[in-house]
């Protein structure tokens, strides 16, 4: 486990709701210090209020999609906590509606801009914060997901990012060995946030049904990040599932 006397400072991204959130406030609780980064600042100070940990919080609205915006996420958390030595890289949309051959340009790249350039970005300024920084390194946790392993059907954009996020994780933990930089991943089945909520009233099946799925508690989530970002610096899990155990996702449904 990593010494709790010396710094743990983290980023977050997507930290104003769901899987984000729980992250953030398992972080907090356990002592580092976060800052919270999302579109909108009013989830993140509710989010910081919820925790009761202002001392150590920071709220830093921020669009990942645009690379000014992720390096000031940096410098904000830089000039306020003196160092990263975290990134959980969270931040993510959904598919648009209906089916791909329909949607539009526009569509495609509002995905590709934040799941996957983004994921990108984010890891970017952590890399270049952790390998200039003393002492140098820190870690990074990509949210990833089960879809890259097994699609839902029409769901083309949310699919081929996350299957970019591998590649991304893969290579971030080979590039990351000369500046001791750990890369992992975390890969999640049907967490019981606002956006999964669906699926316990049903969503379309492989065989075309709509069946309901079970889910798991957010907060199962925000333990495994913590429990992947306590590891020492000498230590990493590439990848890490933590899923709903009944979900259709091992076997054929």
């Amino acid at each position: 486990m990593q010494n709790e006397s010396s710094p743990r400072i983290a980023i977050v991204t997507g930290a104003g709701t769901g899987v984000g959130r729980a992250a953030a406030l398992a972080l907090l609780k356990d002592g580092w210090s976060v800052a919270l980064a999302g579109r909108r600042a009013e989830p993140l100070d509710a989010v910081i209020a919820e925790s009761g940990k202002a001392d150590r919080a920071l709220a830093v609205p921020t669009d990942v999609s645009r690379p000014e915006s992720v390096a000031a996420l940096f410098a904000a958390a830089v000039t306020r906590f003196g160092r990263v030595d975290l990134l959980f890289n969270n931040a993510g949309v959904g598919n648009p509606p209906g089916p791909f051959e329909d949607w539009t340009p526009e569509q495609w790249q509002g995905v590709v801009g934040i799941n996957l350039n983004g994921m990108f970005y984010c890891m970017q300024q952590a890399f270049r914060t952790m390998r200039d920084q003393s002492p140098k390194g820190g870690r990074i946790i990509n949210n990833g997901s089960i879809s890259a392993h097994a699609p839902r059907p029409n769901s083309m954009a949310y699919t081929a990012t996350k299957h970019a996020v591998q590649g991304l994780t893969k290579t971030g933990a080979l590039d990351g060995r000369k500046h001791d930089i750990a890369v992992g991943q975390i890969d999640i089945g049907n967490a019981g946030t606002p956006l999964a909520s669906r699926m316990a009233k049903g969503v379309p099946q492989a065989n075309g049904q709509i069946a309901p799925e079970p889910l798991m508690d957010v907060d199962v989530v925000g333990q495994s990040v913590l429990y992947m970002a306590n590891l020492p610096l000498e230590a990493n899990v590439l990848f890490h599932t933590v899923m709903a155990t009944k979900m259709p996702f091992v076997g054929r449904g």
